[in-house]
């Protein structure tokens, strides 16, 4: 048994009755047995016994620690980059005039359908590593930008790999799943 202990945190337990909103604990001191939890509660709490069978003890710097975040509706596989359209956003442009001019679900729809399944995984893969390091530990990947079943396919696989080649998928989960489109472009009516 290799325990770790967690103190100078805050901590959302999102313990039902609680005083707190979330459950929050201002002087926590959390407890960990591998991939485990074993105790969580005031600092002042903390059996001295327990404390004492710490392997590893971690000053958190006064970070708030939660839960593990779920996102069970993220379209993270896709072509291309829209990151210029946000500019136009910015500058008063609509969602109709940048379809117009060749943008929006059109432009990643395309991208989407060009990229080979290795361009998605290099795509999607920092998409996937900054959803991580934010504290979301459960992905549902999901499809939509292919609009054929072949590109929906080639999508679904991507997340399979991106889930099996995950180097922390011992601590996270992910899954996918299809999605039919919310908008059809007229190109694929």
């Amino acid at each position: 048994m290799n325990l770790k202990l967690w103190t100078n945190c805050r901590a959302a337990t999102m313990q039902q009755g609680a005083v707190q909103p979330y459950g929050l604990i201002d002087d926590a001191a959390l407890v960990v047995d591998g991939e485990a939890l074993l105790w969580v509660g005031p600092r002042s709490d903390l059996p001295p016994e327990l404390a004492a069978r710490c392997g590893e003890k971690h000053d958190a710097g006064g970070a708030l620690i939660t839960p593990g975040l779920i996102d069970c509706h993220t379209h993270l596989v896709y072509g291309g980059d829209r990151a210029n359209e946000f500019e136009l956003r910015l500058k008063g442009a609509g969602y109709e005039e940048i379809a117009r001019a060749g943008g929006g679900i059109v432009s990643t729809v395309q991208a989407t359908r060009t990229a080979t399944a290795a361009q998605l995984v290099a795509q999607s893969l920092p998409r996937l590593e900054h959803l991580m390091a934010e504290g979301v530990t459960t992905i549902e990947i999901k499809s939509g930008y292919g609009l054929a079943l072949e590109h929906e396919r080639k999508a679904l696989s991507v997340a399979r790999e991106l889930g099996r080649t995950n180097p922390d998928h011992g601590a996270h989960h992910l899954s996918g799943g299809a999605c039919h489109a919310a908008r059809v472009c007229r190109a694929h009516r």
